[in-house]
């Protein structure tokens, strides 16, 4: 997919490097075509990994696509500097009169917290909200796929005994779903996580839908039944390092952090990791764009949430 983005972000750099199509602008208004308008809202501390990693798989279809990053404006980004979010974010407030065709939201490194007692809580609640009238589909991740379950079904998470943390195994439970077409019936998902969904509130809830899981790491994807909202647990996005710098940023802590599962050859450590995840990450992402954005986007943005 050719993606749209401000030519001086830094993802921009690092994607054509690995020979990924990146759109400049110039040659973007040249194509007589709408774009389909795709709002970020980055929670994730290394707010400049997480772009190159949603970039990169928003990548891999022939739409155009315009990407907005935001960020809360309610909490202060200790890891981001404030020039690269002068230079590439904005906030809700300055685009909540405008319709997007499509948002993703990040996860966030505050899960040992009750909902309530995030910062900016009341911010997200408010976003969430305003999906339901001006994007057409929103992608929660991890974090971001609790507090959206929890925002619009009041489904709580729970405490996990032990992190789940690795690459697990998933199926297929709803095989005929569009966000699922292509996959295995087995495929491999990276999780970093302390808490959980109760599989049996998710199925005992009449207006959501639970379409994957793992027997070891839980509930994985979980759709309204309206297909406005999907939620995915997991962090498909990660690149083959992630969960190693993790791994060793909570060890250099010393923090009680275990080996992730299946990740390490042999289990050791000192061996490079091999993406085992990667075809699945693409094709989720491609899917959600064509099947719940594209294929049911209006073309005249204006009109998104009008059919609802």
């Amino acid at each position: 997919m050719p993606i749209k983005v401000d030519n001086n972000l830094p993802a921009k750099q690092v994607l054509q490097q690995e020979n990924i199509f990146v759109m400049n602008e110039d040659r973007a208004l040249r194509q007589d075509i709408r774009p389909l308008h795709i709002a970020i809202l980055n929670l994730m501390p290394l707010k400049q990994a997480t772009e190159t990693q949603l970039l990169r798989l928003l990548s891999n279809t022939p739409l155009q696509v315009e990407i907005t990053l935001l960020h809360p404006e309610t909490y202060k980004s200790k890891n981001t500097s404030e020039d690269h979010l002068l230079s590439f974010y904005t906030t809700y407030s300055e685009v909540k009169h405008r319709k997007f065709d499509g948002m993703i939201i990040t996860g966030a490194p505050v899960e040992h917290m009750d909902f309530e007692e995030v910062s900016y809580w009341e911010e997200l609640k408010e976003i969430m909200e305003w999906t339901k009238t001006n994007v057409t589909s929103t992608f929660h991740i991890c974090w971001g796929a609790q507090a959206g379950i929890y925002y619009h079904y009041g489904i709580k998470k729970h405490k996990l005994p032990n992190k789940m943390f690795g690459i697990f195994k998933h199926n297929v439970l709803k095989p005929n779903c569009q966000l699922l077409r292509g996959f295995d019936d087995n495929f491999l998902v990276p999780h970093s996580r302390h808490t959980g969904l109760s599989r049996e509130d998710i199925i005992n809830h009449p207006d959501i839908e639970l379409l994957s899981e793992s027997n070891e790491a839980g509930v994985y994807i979980v759709m309204s039944k309206d297909e406005k909202q999907i939620f995915v647990t997991g962090h498909s996005e990660y690149d083959p390092l992630t969960l190693k710098q993790e791994y060793f940023r909570d060890k250099e802590k010393g923090l009680d952090i275990k080996l992730p599962k299946n990740y390490f050859p042999y289990d050791d450590e000192n061996q490079y990791p091999i993406a085992t995840w990667r075809g699945h990450a693409y094709l989720i992402y491609s899917n959600w764009l064509n099947y719940y954005v594209y294929q049911q986007t209006p073309y005249i943005i204006e009109k998104v949430g009008q059919h609802n």
